[in-house]
């Protein structure tokens, strides 16, 4: 079983896999055929038995489905084991207790999310509600990730059939509490939301407004860290992701669509990194951020993977943007 260690320096939390001996190569991108891709309709046997599926007919781990969920073949944290906290010396440990899902998007060999039409995306984004809210009924689980990573510099494997991933934790990311304590800080001294604030500056400024939809603002931040880098934003204020909505939803699948195929078309294909940013689960703590419901919005990150990381960004936590967000969203605006 893996271990999760806490940076008593930083703060931060990270999984070490106390098992593995393989040195780590990069992952080759090679071109699949529906013959050789386990994520293909007809190919079930070939991957761990489904969590959860959408499907028109025929018994669990068969053809017919719409929509897969399977555990990852090689999980970095497992959902069998008790939670137990450990003190080694200075530093803290918990067991590696979480879940490590693969939502696979489509029965079809389809290497593009923007492919997919509105209905299949729509049931992804049901979908992801659906296991977030299924693995917050686990007090064990701290915060539910779910994120897609395409291409190899976004650090994507071999698999070009498109999907998504989920990873629950049992510890709140470092980030995810720099956001909390955020958006709690401008609440307190306020009393309104951050990010509704936000969409609100940035529908009148409009010059790193990218579109907007009836429910859903689509933006250029204001101090993106990478080039084209882009954030949705729900207008009705919500703090986790599993309010939204059938409305909401069929119209986030029209957005999805429409800012991939942009990006798509724009740069070329590139390699980026899409995060859903929810909120922690609040079962296990029930005081734990208090005003998390008035203060925290979701919201969708889509990072393009233009540049590699460098050493300083790597040391300092600064970072270097080439494109200014106000001339990424004119080119999107353009495109659109």
């Amino acid at each position: 079983m893996s271990e999760v260690r806490r940076d008593i320096v930083t703060d931060t939390w990270v999984i070490i896999d106390t098992e593995n001996d393989r040195i780590p190569k990069l992952p080759v991108r090679d071109q699949m055929t529906p013959g050789d891709c386990p994520f293909c309709e007809g190919h079930e046997a070939r991957t761990p038995n489904e969590i959860y599926a959408v499907r028109d007919n025929g018994a669990p781990n068969t053809p017919g489905w719409k929509l897969r969920v399977i555990p990852n073949i090689s999980p970095i944290l497992r959902i069998e084991g008790e939670l137990q906290k450990y003190g080694v010396g200075v530093y803290d440990m918990v067991t590696g207790i979480g879940a490590n899902e693969v939502i696979v998007e489509t029965p079809n060999h389809v290497t593009n999310f923007f492919e997919l039409t509105e209905g299949q995306i729509s049931l992804v984004l049901k979908t992801y509600r659906q296991r977030i809210d299924d693995l917050h009924n686990d007090k064990r689980m701290r915060y539910i990730l779910v994120f897609k990573n395409h291409g190899r510099l976004a650090g994507a494997t071999t698999m070009i059939h498109t999907h998504s991933d989920l990873i629950a934790l049992p510890a709140t990311p470092v980030r995810v509490k720099q956001k909390l304590n955020g958006a709690q800080e401008y609440y307190s001294y306020k009393e309104r939301c951050l990010f509704c604030d936000i969409i609100q500056q940035e529908i009148e400024m409009g010059d790193r407004l990218i579109f907007q939809s009836e429910h859903f603002v689509v933006i250029a931040p204001y101090a993106s860290r990478f080039p084209f880098e882009i954030l949705i934003l729900p207008k009705k204020h919500a703090f986790t992701y599993k309010l939204i909505g059938k409305e909401e939803i069929m119209d986030l699948s029209t957005v999805m669509k429409k800012i991939c195929k942009t990006m798509y078309d724009i740069l070329d294909d590139p390699p980026y990194n899409l995060i859903l940013c929810d909120s922690p689960n609040l079962l296990p703590r029930t005081n734990y951020w208090s005003t998390i419901k008035f203060d925290y919005h979701w919201h969708i990150e889509i990072t393009p993977r233009m540049y590699r990381t460098t050493g300083f960004e790597l040391g300092t936590g600064f970072y270097i943007n080439r494109i200014a967000p106000e001339k990424a969203a004119g080119m999107f605006r353009e495109k659109l």
